[in-house]
């Protein structure tokens, strides 16, 4: 069986910044698709002359699809096949708006890590997830508490 490409617990360090090699460029399909998806019925999101009488001047990408592409980029990096589970999320922000035609590039801080007390097998490791759009601007953070696995003994 071939190594997964996620990080296993002791391949984090407390302070470890990762910066994620995937970007993704959010289009008007993707906010539309994922706002009404999830049932959304927020104008800001959908109604473009609604929208253009507000202060952004146009619609804004769903922050919870911004939320969703910030982790998504960092799965192939950070847990692809190495996550045993998310156990929660917390201090979510969104300092400025994402528009359709923003493309999202991310970083990974690891803030903390600690063994399991239950699992020998797994650590729990605390992340901040940060998005940035194509100016640099801070658009999304979270932090991401997960439980990660260790790395297989023996495993290549």
């Amino acid at each position: 069986m071939s190594r997964p490409p996620g990080k296993y617990f002791g391949e984090l360090a407390e302070g470890q910044v990762i910066s994620h090699y995937l970007t993704r460029t959010v289009t008007e399909a993707d906010n539309v698709l994922f706002t009404t998806m999830t049932m959304n019925p927020q104008p800001l999101h959908l109604d473009a002359e609604y929208a253009a009488q507000t202060e952004f001047g146009q619609r804004l990408v769903n922050s919870m699809l911004t939320l969703s592409l910030l982790v998504g980029i960092s799965v192939y990096d950070l847990t692809l096949g190495t996550l045993v589970a998310n156990l929660g999320f917390g201090e979510i922000a969104f300092p400025k708006p994402v528009f359709h035609g923003d493309t999202l590039r991310a970083e990974t801080e690891v803030l903390s890590k600690r063994e399991s007390n239950s699992r020998p097998d797994a650590g729990i490791v605390t992340f901040e997830h940060r998005a940035y759009n194509q100016r640099g601007e801070l658009v999304a953070r979270c932090r991401r508490t997960a439980l990660m696995q260790k790395q297989p003994s023996g495993g290549t």
